[in-house]
């Protein structure tokens, strides 16, 4: 018989060697940590393989530095302490993901102290015991070099040999942002989540980035001056619009609730696909006399979408016009947005939203805006059949929520962030209304979208019942918008059929019109009607803080209130376009072949003397407001104003990990003072909300009982109490 061969360490006993051995055992490390404990979202076998290899490059680079000491004894301390800070962190993102679904930021490291309070006494829950499989590399490697089985490598290494090695893992690194580009074009300059750089670049190079963007930030703010910032006050006090003396103070006192139709664009108010209403409850809100109801309002976003979106409606101020300002300032900036004005007011705040917190950074951003509280994905229902692809259904969003609104202080400021209607629109057979037949286009998107609109009107209506219901119907205001289109402009034409309109003479004035978005204003007592005023999302807070009583003429926002007779009806999308009554102005490009008539859809193709002086006033004014407005919010100016009256917020109070056991105790707290729905009711009101979701079919636990992770706050304290409260009261109702 042959003699089994034993493993010949002479391969290991080089510098290189011992340094491909430590870039192989963290490369396995990680992949195993982005399959068992990262939710990285790889979707083809294209991105397992960028995934795959994504951590090599940035592993090399970093020990082959180790390679430049001369001690080899030294050579190979550093490149274990290499390994040993790449693995920590490896492992700190693993806790932390558990906690947040999110990776750990150079602002939350540089807070560690306020991280590690956040976890208490979760930290220890977090770990599991496959953690072991992190070190017990290191471990091994130390006492294989302690007993000699590898040797140390005494040679001397030649310069030109070692930068062979960081060469190497450059150009490893360059291929891997090639690959990455290719699969997720712009991956740096748009991003929106966290997740998507580290499933590109791996956790190293996200770090890498972090730094620099985080660097890149602080010597920006640096720049700021007050003559900067003095133009800019007054500019959008040159453009202040005073409120209407009938509109304002009208819902003082009075709760607010926003709701977000997700990719919801206008055209499907009213609109009727074989001979059945796409969304018959809000068409009826669109008509109800309580309903204040615009035609004519447009989405104002860039390339941060939704996060633009929700940016304009909180804070007045636009979108930044390379990126996202959620992904690439949020973390840093200084905000004054509706969440912290309205606290003067005596306001508590809070997001709902079906998607992990750190989708477009919201983790961050909302403790900058002022939010007290923000429900993610991880206080909903998480079984498979209740996600979509982008977090919780929407009928499961609302029919969860009630217990944890329930229990907020009046009056609150609440948003809801919908998902389901989101591209590519698709919905599980189950959750389609049989009564209700979409289109059958050659575009599979655009049929899909009519299913998932008509499916989010339904999931609203459940959530207007449970108002009326529980009695928050009469004390509250209710604003519903759409975010953004749905569909893209290269689906127009496919879809103009269905609006009753021409695709052969489809025109870049035809896509302008269909950036309409709803805008509505519902509350019992308010003066109704379908307007046909002109306004974007830039306008809507202004609105709100004047029906609510609040003025806003010290504030730096560049909408004004549209129910003011002295609103601008002049709306300035973020690539320059502009939308008055009567033109519409191309990409801000005032010239012939540009400028259409708003009225006829028709290009003006000569310029009156009068039409020439009021296009320039226009494009001036629209290049103002986005230049003054990237200024504001890149320079971070706001840091260096407060209006008098405003008491600004310190982000490190709020904390999203306990928030709702700061609730319950709250209303404890206050006892017969506590002016929570709960607290009014003397019990819970989750049994007054009703759906027909086919996936809470025989699971009412999941409406009326608060999982015990979350009653405790995964601190481990009181989960049992908490949750065994909500459930006992449910029952007994």
């Amino acid at each position: 018989m042959k003699k089994k061969k034993k493993f010949n360490w002479a391969c290991l006993n080089t510098r290189t060697g011992f340094l491909t051995l430590l870039t192989l055992l963290f490369t396995l490390k990680y992949i195993y940590a982005g399959y068992i404990d990262f939710n990285l979202g790889l979707s083809d076998p294209y991105q397992h393989f960028i995934m795959w290899t994504s951590p090599i490059g940035s592993m090399l680079l970093l020990l082959s530095l180790a390679l430049y000491i001369k001690k080899p004894l030294l050579s190979y301390i550093g490149m274990l302490i290499m390994d040993f800070i790449n693995t920590a962190l490896l492992f700190a993102n693993i806790v932390y993901y558990r906690q947040f679904s999110d990776f750990l930021t150079i602002k939350t490291i540089a807070n560690t102290s306020k991280v590690s309070q956040g976890l208490g006494k979760s930290a220890v829950s977090l770990l599991h015991p496959d953690d072991i499989l992190i070190f017990i590399d290191l471990v091994v490697i130390i006492a294989l070099l302690i007993f000699k089985i590898i040797k140390i490598d005494q040679r001397k290494y030649r310069f030109s040999a070692n930068f062979a090695v960081t060469s190497l893992a450059c150009l490893i690194i360059g291929t891997n942002l090639f690959l990455s580009e290719t699969s997720r074009p712009r991956l740096l300059r748009n991003t929106f989540d966290r997740v998507y750089v580290v499933k590109y670049l791996g956790l190293s190079s996200f770090t890498t980035y972090d730094t620099i963007k985080s660097f890149q930030t602080s010597d920006v703010s640096k720049t700021a001056n007050a003559d900067e910032l003095n133009q800019i006050i007054d500019f959008t006090q040159k453009n202040y619009a005073k409120p209407n003396k009938s509109y304002f103070g009208l819902a003082k006192n009075k709760n607010v609730i926003i709701i977000h139709l997700e990719s919801f664009q206008q055209f499907l108010i009213n609109l009727k696909v074989n001979g059945k209403e796409v969304t018959p409850f809000l068409n009826s809100l669109y008509r109800n006399k309580n309903t204040l109801s615009y035609s004519n309002f447009f989405h104002q976003v860039g390339l941060g979408r939704t996060s633009d979106a929700e940016n304009m409606l909180e804070t007045g101020t636009f979108g930044i016009s390379d990126g996202s300002l959620f992904t690439s300032l949020g973390s840093n900036n200084t905000f004054q947005a509706a969440p912290q004005i309205l606290r003067q007011s005596g306001y508590t705040s809070a997001v709902f939203h079906g998607n992990v917190g750190s989708f477009w950074n919201r983790n961050d951003v909302y403790k900058n805006l002022g939010y007290n509280y923000f429900f993610d994905k991880n206080y909903f229902s998480n079984e498979k059949q209740d996600l979509d692809g982008y977090g919780v259904k929407d009928k499961l969003l609302f029919a969860e929520s009630i217990k944890y609104l329930e229990q907020m202080q009046q009056p609150f400021y609440v948003k809801y962030i919908t998902v389901t209607n989101h591209i590519p629109f698709q919905l599980d057979d189950e959750d389609k209304d049989p009564d209700f037949k979409t289109s059958d286009t050659s575009d599979q998107t655009i049929n899909n979208y009519f299913e998932t609109a008509h499916y989010l009107d339904q999931a609203v209506k459940e959530f207007f019942d449970y108002l009326k219901k529980s009695g928050l119907y009469n004390n509250t205001m209710v604003v519903i918008y759409g975010d953004h289109y749905g569909i893209s402009n290269s689906e127009n034409n496919t879809l103009a059929p269905l609006l009753n309109m021409n695709s052969a003479s489809w025109s870049s004035y035809d896509n302008t019109q269909l950036q309409r978005v709803p805008f509505m204003i519902h509350m019992p007592g308010i003066k109704g009607g379908i307007k046909k005023t002109y306004a974007g999302e830039i306008d809507v807070l202004p609105t709100l803080l004047h029906l609510l009583g609040i003025k806003t003429k010290n504030y730096i926002q560049f909408g004004t209130d549209i129910l003011s007779k002295y609103h601008r009806q002049v709306v300035v999308f973020r690539n320059g376009t502009i939308v008055t009554p009567d033109y519409v102005i191309i990409n801000g490009k005032a010239s012939v072949g540009n400028v259409y008539n708003n009225k006829t859809g028709k290009l003006i193709k000569h310029f009156s003397a009068n039409q020439k002086k009021l296009f320039k006033h226009l494009t001036s004014y629209a290049s103002q407001s986005l230049h003054y407005s990237d200024i504001l919010n890149n320079r971070n100016l706001l840091r260096l104003y407060t209006p008098k009256g405003f008491i600004p917020d310190d982000p490190s109070q709020f904390n999203y990990l306990t928030q709702f056991k700061q609730m319950i105790e709250l209303r404890q707290q206050l006892g017969k003072a506590s002016t929570s729905m709960y607290s009014q009711h003397k019990g819970t009101t989750t049994n007054m909300y009703s759906t027909d979701a086919p996936e809470l079919k025989n699971r009412t636990e999941e409406i009326t009982t608060v999982p015990a992770s979350i009653a405790g706050e995964k601190t481990g304290s009181d989960a049992t109490s908490v949750s065994s409260q909500s459930s006992a009261t449910s029952s007994n109702k």
